[in-house]
């Protein structure tokens, strides 16, 4: 009886297979060449029937026979073409720029995979960043402060979390991770400042630790920027600004003939300013870019890049609100204007990615960064030394080496198919001296802390993405071991290594109730590390604290013109850590919940005018502590962002954005208020095929705002005792500035 079951379902999956005409092919942009990621392909009048574009633009779709098969090909911001499938089975089809339209986001069972890409595609559209602090607010209720005159890497805040530098968000850029680890200035530093902005294609993200290819650092969420492959012209633009402060930037197509063989560009950046504050930043920063790209047979890709960033700044500090109070300094103030510093990074990216029979994909990937840090700071003043200050230096030379490997398959079982992602990999981090000193405006007094860090992690994953009709389920497992070790050198007595591994299981599941609404689970374990100074002194306790989260959302598409995402979320962290500055420390701060609630809305009122909107609610607490004592310092609770903005291909365009985030603690007992605030900021440009000409204002209403705020104690000079209050650093006032861009 088995047996003659297993004939039926062989002779059905047979007969279902043989009914079918197998269609691989390749989506690009007919300029730039550019391969398009998540375009959808559908079969022509078949709903149901739909495939998804990979990383290079790459699909797989199996037809039912009809008399006249078609495919046709969508993706946002270009023309939808349709293409006849006759013998030949192998396509590249080129799609035309055109103007965004949101009907062209479509419902399928894989939405939920591509709705975040396809969203900050659509802002990156209507509104193209103006730095690397824009570029981490694409991603929906993630908010950044920055308190060290521009230099080093900002807070970052996502689903009620306090990340304080990437602690909690694993950031990228074409699979080159950016956080540090155990990093001189806290755990999983994500200086991001090395990418420019114009040179990012896509911006990549998802929120919880529900994503098997992503591991330490994504518990609150992660980013993913990919920079362009190919680009469509050089460019030459020039930006002038308020308080001293400029820009140039320079991108150079290398290559313009047979781009599809083999493609490469440069892109350099220069910016400067003194900033807002009473004693100038000084603030430089240098950045160059390199891309090249090699069709290295039919099926091999080689795509490599090189990367030079060197920055230097001075700081006004963190201003204490006594001293604005009673008049001894302004808000732009400083108590300690020697603060600042001076970091470089240097990156080497190489990926292989070769299409093999059976449906295979293989990616190997090699990466290495050189990183050179060195900071200033001062944020007790006068606590531990009345006489020279408490100013410390943190800096450290860090080598970063990796390899990771990938393969991916497809299956086709008669209407349904099967996704499957391996992979395998190492990261090496090796860090040379890791100094924390006291010192004097900027001259060194004696060493705090001093020693050599290395940290290894290696890691496995498998992950599995099941579609079935309406269904679609994602499941994966990740596999991570880490190895840390600290070389003290100012003492003789070492401290042996530790290591521990950890397994996170993952579980996405999607179901489309029709073309208008999605409903969609999520479940997962990740986790962070803690810093490996921590680790080998604690005997290797706390040392991978684990993330479970839980999603519960829908995708709903009422109209063509509307796009809405709505979830409710859980997440429970098993140790939060706390950075504390003066003594190069992290201290773990219990366990901790978090739940609420992200909504999404993008509007197409009409052709050329797109309105955005999001809304984030979170309750963070800690676990176990006593009602009204149980706050999370600086855990934001509700924060929104959106803007309405004028998309055209010449004239005039722009638009007006806002962000807002309500005031939260300071401290675990709320008696320390961090203030919220509303900003406002536009981009109105007047464009022509060859230049653009270009007005940005931030802060347009002018408001006093505090960006970066911490409840800390300092001590002012003469004063008897230290005070514990609100900290800040003030926020950009009203700021103008000119743009001018040239395309060649």
């Amino acid at each position: 009886m088995h047996k003659l079951l297993l004939y039926a379902l062989s002779i059905c999956l047979l007969g279902s297979t043989t009914a079918q005409v197998v269609v691989r092919g390749k989506v690009i942009d007919g300029v730039s060449r550019q391969p398009l990621q998540f375009a959808n392909i559908q079969q022509t009048g078949i709903v149901k029937n739909n495939s998804l574009t990979d990383a290079n633009g790459r699909f797989i779709i199996h037809l039912k026979k009809v008399q006249v098969p078609s495919i046709t090909i969508s993706y946002i911001g270009y023309t939808t073409a349709i293409s006849l499938i006759g013998e030949q089975n192998e396509l590249t089809v080129e799609l035309a720029p055109a103007s965004i339209k949101l009907q062209e986001v479509v419902l399928i069972a894989q939405t939920a995979l591509q709705t975040f890409s396809t969203l900050a595609k659509i802002d990156l559209e209507m509104k193209p960043v103006k730095n690397t602090q824009e570029l981490m607010r694409i991603v929906p209720g993630l908010f950044v402060a920055q308190h060290s005159g521009g230099g080093k890497a900002e807070q970052i805040f996502l689903r009620g979390f306090d990340s304080d530098h990437g602690t909690d968000i694993k950031v990228s850029v074409d699979g080159l991770p950016v956080n540090l680890v155990s990093h001189a200035h806290g755990q999983g530093y994500a200086d991001a400042h090395f990418i420019i902005p114009e040179t990012v294609n896509t911006v990549d993200y998802g929120t919880g630790p529900y994503y098997a290819q992503h591991g330490n650092l994504n518990t609150a969420g992660y980013i993913e920027f990919s920079t362009f492959k190919n680009i469509s012209g050089s460019r030459v633009q020039a930006e002038v600004g308020q308080y001293n402060s400029y820009r140039t930037l320079v991108m150079l197509d290398l290559i313009k003939k047979n781009k599809d063989r083999q493609s490469a560009y440069i892109a350099g950046e220069f910016n400067y300013s003194d900033g807002a504050t009473i004693h100038p930043q000084n603030f430089s920063r240098f950045n160059f870019f390199g891309k090249y790209n090699l069709a290295v047979s039919p099926y091999s890709n080689f795509s490599g890049s090189l990367s030079a960033f060197k920055s230097k700044w001075d700081a006004s500090g963190q201003v204490p609100s006594r001293a604005v109070a009673n008049g001894t300094i302004s808000r732009f103030g400083s108590i300690d204007p020697t603060e600042g510093g001076n970091t470089q990074r240097y990156n080497v990216n190489m990926q292989l990615t070769t299409s093999m029979h059976g449906n295979h994909t293989l990616t190997n990937q090699f990466y290495y960064s050189k990183n050179v840090f060195s900071l200033y700071s001062n944020f007790t003043f006068f606590v531990r030394d009345s006489l020279n200050g408490d100013q410390i230096n943190q800096a450290e030379t860090r080598d970063v080496v990796g390899l990771t490997t990938k393969l991916n398959r497809r299956n086709n079982l008669g209407g349904w198919t099967l996704n499957s992602a391996y992979g395998i990999g190492v990261r090496h981090d090796a860090t040379n001296n890791s100094v924390l000193a006291n010192t004097v405006m900027r001259g060194f007094t004696n060493y705090a802390k001093m020693g050599d860090i290395t940290e290894t992690n290696a890691f496995m994953f498998i992950q599995k993405q099941f579609n079935a009709g309406k269904w679609h389920i994602d499941g994966g497992v990740r596999w991570d071991y880490l190895r840390f070790d600290y070389k003290d050198k100012l003492t003789p007595v070492q401290l042996p290594s530790q290591a521990k591994q950890i397994v996170s299981p993952k579980l996405n599941i999607q179901y489309l109730i029709n073309q208008k609404t999605q409903l969609y689970v999520k479940g997962g374990k990740g986790f962070h590390s803690n810093d490996t100074r921590v680790v080998v002194a604690n005997r290797g306790n706390e040392i991978l604290p684990a993330a479970y989260g839980a999603d519960l959302g829908f995708i709903l598409k009422p109209t063509d013109k509307v796009l809405i995402n709505i979830a409710a979320f859980y997440l429970h962290l098993k140790q939060e850590f706390v950075y504390v500055g003066d003594e190069g420390n992290i201290e773990p701060a219990g366990k901790t919940n978090r739940q609420g609630i992200d909504a999404i809305v993008r509007y197409q009122l009409s052709k050329k005018l797109v309105a955005n909107i999001n809304i984030n609610f979170t309750k963070p607490r800690a676990a176990g502590e006593p009602k009204g004592k149980n706050y999370i310092p600086l855990a934001p609770s509700f924060t929104s962002m959106g803007g309405l903005y004028y998309k055209n291909t010449t004239g005039f365009n722009g638009g007006i954005n806002y962000r807002f985030i309500k005031d939260r603690s300071a401290n675990n007992d709320n008696s320390i208020v961090a203030r919220g605030y509303f900003l406002l900021d536009g981009t109105f440009n007047y464009t022509q095929p060859t230049y653009e000409i270009g007005i940005a204002v931030e802060n347009m209403l002018n408001v006093n705002w505090n960006e970066a705020q911490f409840a800390t104690i300092s001590r002012l000079k003469g004063e008897p005792t230290p005070v514990e209050e609100l900290n800040f650093t003030p926020g950009l006032p009203f700021f103008l500035k000119a743009r001018l861009c040239v395309w060649f």
